[in-house]
This record gives structure tokens, sequence and C-alpha cells, in this order.
């Protein structure tokens, strides 16, 4: 595959081709080695044909030989893709519940000087499991049942008297409370903890989490997936996280859970992943000598995984907005080094490049509050729709590392502009327009020479492009396409039946393209949005199809309004 035309492919010829040594040839360690190092060198050059899994790697092999059988080259062909595993079943509830719906609040609170048999007079009184104690160092510590009786039974009767203070746990580990519950899950397991903070997205406290809110619900190991994420040290940890994936999302659909209940974790997890990634990214800044951030700053998700409607084919969209420096200063140069490590180590776990360049690495995505406001300026005041390239997608950014309050003004400063403005709204709308037919003359599905219908250029797309038009038009400060096509509803009191019919086709067209997503990652097809049309049941068919009609009537809800 990645060199068809060597010879043969024994250890030898390898080792030669790839300047792996062997000193120790023919010795079973020796050959061992020699095999791994192949291996870490054959990497980069299947990434070079777009080769990133071990499944890929396998079908194009496949696909090789099957094609030298053909031509009579090779006498034999390869027997199709292994049957996949039965699809696993996991408790699914904790993919569809935040951490807010579970958690006990407000937190139970008390005064560092407070006597511990005070605390515990609380704790009987209102039934908590846990106190919250802010503490000289400016932190919250915490304070559980278990840590009165261990304090008891280290102190006797002295340890009543003692402040809680000297008995609180610090630094309080938490959850933030718009958290998928299997964070917090995932979070509890890693640390054997059993009490969580909950805090808000500015960093308060407004709640507790703990296992007896939990006690009738089961996750299982699919859990770990996210706290996995968030203590990855390398990108290669940060790669084995990435690939739980798609058998949590396989195992998600197998329960019947939404596809756009999938779509939610899947982006979550972009953000987590985007957010390690600059973590580890600041790290390897500061070892190689550059320092620390010279000044605040915030990473951004922008698009699908920003809007919560992810599939299991996303690229990176990212961006980055600092303080103060401009372009070419040092702070500029500081962040740009700091973006690319950033980006390189999303694509070395599984998230590639973006093909467009929407990353920060690249000067158009990573600005100073005063640059990015003046460039949010100018996109307003353009005047043609071909000059909105990748624009709109702004419009989902989510801040996930670092200052978010740098990354939510500028978010909100775009909408302020953008809906104070018709002109930059009708080129949004004529975007929004142009949209192509799903269907042939004869009325079947439009694919291309495999096959495909691509349900985001026909469906997805449009949708999504509408629910953001509609949603700046009307001031409706939502991310998802969901929220924003029901806050269009609510404000302007349009017929709710036809906004959810939109609603649910876009949750069809999401459950059609994860679906096909992992038929294709199973067969070692690097998944996309397109999906086998072939394959589908009359009933499937129809689904789609009705799915496809409404997208049309999301579109003309844009049209109907044009400015």
């Amino acid at each position: 595959l990645a060199a068809p035309s060597l010879a043969d492919h024994s250890l030898d010829r390898l080792c030669e081709w790839l300047g792996v040594t062997n000193e120790r040839r023919h010795s079973a360690l020796g050959d061992a080695e020699a095999t791994a190092r192949v291996f870490l060198a054959l990497l980069p050059k299947l990434r070079e044909k777009g080769v990133r899994t071990l499944a890929e790697a396998e079908a194009a092999s496949r696909d090789q030989v099957e094609a030298e059988a053909l031509s009579g080259a090779r006498p034999f062909a390869i027997s199709g893709p292994p049957p996949a595993p039965a699809l696993q079943r996991i408790d699914s509830f904790a993919y569809r519940t935040t951490v807010a719906d579970v958690m006990s609040t407000p937190p139970l609170l008390v005064q560092p000087d407070t006597p511990m048999k005070d605390l515990m007079r609380r704790l009987i009184e209102t039934g908590a499991s846990s106190v919250f104690v802010p503490l000289a160092n400016g932190q919250t510590g915490i304070v559980t049942e278990r840590d009165v009786l261990r304090a008891v039974d280290a102190g006797g009767a002295d340890a009543l008297t003692a402040p809680a203070s000297s008995y609180a746990q610090s630094p309080l580990q938490a959850v933030r409370a718009d958290d998928m519950l299997y964070r917090a899950l995932g979070r509890m397991s890693r640390l054997g903890v059993r009490h969580l903070g909950v805090t808000d997205a500015s960093g308060a406290l407004v709640g507790a989490v703990t296992t007896r809110n939990l006690l009738k619900h089961r996750a299982g190991a699919a859990t770990v997936l996210g706290d996995a994420i968030d203590t990855a040290s390398t990108a290669s940890e940060l790669g084995a996280a990435w690939s739980r994936l798609a058998p949590m999302a396989r195992g998600l659909m197998a329960d019947d859970v939404p596809a756009r209940a999938i779509a939610g974790v899947v982006s979550a997890e972009i953000c987590a992943m985007t957010a390690r990634a600059s973590e580890l990214a600041v790290r390897t800044m500061a070892e190689d000598g550059k320092g620390a951030p010279p000044q605040a700053f915030a990473v951004m998700v922008l698009g699908s995984a920003g809007r919560g409607e992810s599939q299991l084919a996303p690229d990176q969209d990212n961006a980055i907005v600092y303080a103060d420096g401009g372009e070419a200063s040092a702070a500029d140069q500081w962040f740009a080094a700091m973006a690319v490590h950033m980006t390189d180590i999303l694509d070395a776990s599984g998230v590639p490049l973006c093909k467009g360049g929407v990353m920060a690495r690249n000067r158009a995505w990573r600005m100073d509050v005063r640059d990015w406001t003046r460039t949010i300026d100018g996109w307003v005041r353009r005047q043609r729709p071909e000059d909105l390239l990748n624009v709109d997608i702004f419009f989902d950014a989510v801040p996930v590392y670092g200052a978010s309050e740098l990354a939510e003004r500028l978010w909100s400063h775009a909408y302020d502009q953008a809906h104070a403005s018709r002109p930059f709204q009708s080129l949004l709308t004529e975007n929004a327009r142009n949209v192509a037919r799903p269907f042939t003359l004869f009325g079947g599905f439009r694919t291309d020479e495999k096959g495909r219908i691509d349900l985001k250029r026909y469906g997805l797309m449009p949708l999504f492009t509408s629910a953001r038009v509609l949603s700046i038009r009307h001031g409706v400060r939502e991310r998802s396409s969901a929220a924003r096509m029901q806050g269009f509803g609510a404000k302007t009191g349009h017929n709710a039946e036809e906004i959810e019919r939109i609603v649910a086709a876009q949750e069809t067209l999401l459950g059609f393209v994860i679906g096909q997503q992992l038929i294709d990652i199973e067969s070692g097809v690097p998944p996309s949005t397109r999906i086998v049309a072939s394959r589908l049941s009359a009933a499937e068919k129809s689904a789609l199809k009705a799915a496809l009609n409404e997208v049309a009537s999301a579109v003309a809800l844009v049209s109907e309004g044009r400015v």
C-alpha cells in the first residue's frame, strides 16, 4: 500500500527501504524489535496516503490485492472484512443526562471556623453527605461524611471542636453543570471519590454530585472516555481515548439513543480533545523554554462541534483570541507556535487538520481582541456572498480553554453586529438559499459514482445554515440548530408543527449519517457524510425523502424573511 513497487515485503526489504537497522537478525527479540520499528516508520507514510486506522489499512490492502488479482498480477483475492463484533449495549442514561439534572443544589456551605460538631449537625439536618468550605487561599475545600468519621476516629472528642477548615480536602475536584453525566462518572472512577463539586461556566460553585445521586443509574466502562481525554498526557494517550468514541457511539445507537444526543456527545469530546491539546501545547511551550502564555487567551472550537452536531468524521475548526498584541508581535508569535503544537497534537490523536485552513495556526483565525473586532466588523461590511467563505461558522464558536470571557465577548459582538446589519443578513440569506436538489428528475436520490448521497450537502448544511441565519436575524443567542429553530419559532410565533418537523428532519439525517459512518469505520472506509442509498430499506428511503423535503421548508423560512 505505502510502497507497491517494492520487489517483496520481507522484513529485510522493509528495513532497507525504511532505513531501519536490525543488528540481531534471525533472533526472535531482534526481529520483533525491528518489526515494531518498521511499523512506526510506516505510520507517517500511511497517513500521507490518507490511511489513519488499522481497519482503513486492511481495507486499502484488500482493494489493492483484489485489483492485482483482477489484472492477473496475483492469483487470488482477499475476502471481505471480518464480521463486525456484536454491538455492546451500554447504559445510555449517562449520555443523555447532564450533571445539572441530578446534582444537589444549592451547595451546602459552612465557614472555615465552623466547629466540626456544628458541621455534623448541618449534615444530619439537611441530609447532605458533604459540605463545602471556603479557604483562606481562595480555594474551596470539601468535608464529607467519611471525613468526619475519620476525624473522630483519629482525634476523638477534640476533633469535634476543631474548625472545619482543618479537615477540608482541597483542591476541590469538580465538573461543570452542563457536562454530560458520563464525564462525572469517569472522574469519580479515576479519582476513587464519591463527591464532586459542580461549577457553572464561570467556575462558580453551584452544586454537588455524589454517588448517592447516581445510585439508580449504571454506566459501565465506557464512561471513562471523557476522563481519559481530560487526563491524557501525550498525543498517543489522547488518540487511545479518542479511539473509544466510535464503539461508544455504536453502543448508544444500539440503545436507541437519539442521533442528536450522540452528536452532542461527539461534539463534547471534540471540545474536550481541543482543550486538552491546548493544555499540552502550553506545557510544551514551557518545556521548550518559551515560557508561560504572555497574556490572557481563549481557544475556541467552531462549526459543528460548537453547535453540538458533530458526527464521527470531524476535522479541526478552531481559533484563538488573546488580549492584546497584533500581528507579528511577540505575543502573536508565542500563540502561533502554541497553536501549531495544539493542532499537531490533535492531528496525531485522530482529529485531522482542517483542509480549509480554519485553525488557529493560521493568522486569519488567531488574533487579539482588537483585530478580531475589526475582522468581525469587516465581515459585516462585505458585499458579496463569496466573501463570506468560512465566516459564518464563527457564529457557532464555543470557548473550550483559557479565558472564556474573551471568546464570549467576541461572540456576542459578532451577533450584535450581524443582527443590526440587514445587508449582511442578505448575504447570509443568499448563501443559505444556494441549495442543490437531492433528487433526480425521476425522483430518485442524486448519488455519486459510488452510489452514495451526500447528506451534508443536500440536508445537514442547508438546515444548519438556515437555522444560523434565522438566529442572527431574530437575535436568538443559541448555538445548536434545534435551539435556534425553536427560538425563532418562539420569537415569531411561527407554526410550531413545522418547526418541529424541521428539527425532526435533522435528527433523521444525523441518524443516517452516523449509522453509515459506523458501518464504514468497521469496514475500513474513511467515514464521511455520504451514505449508501442502496442499503436502505423501503421505509428508510421514505423517511430519508421526507427529511430532505423538510430541508426545503427550512430554506423557505429564510427566504420568506429576505432583507
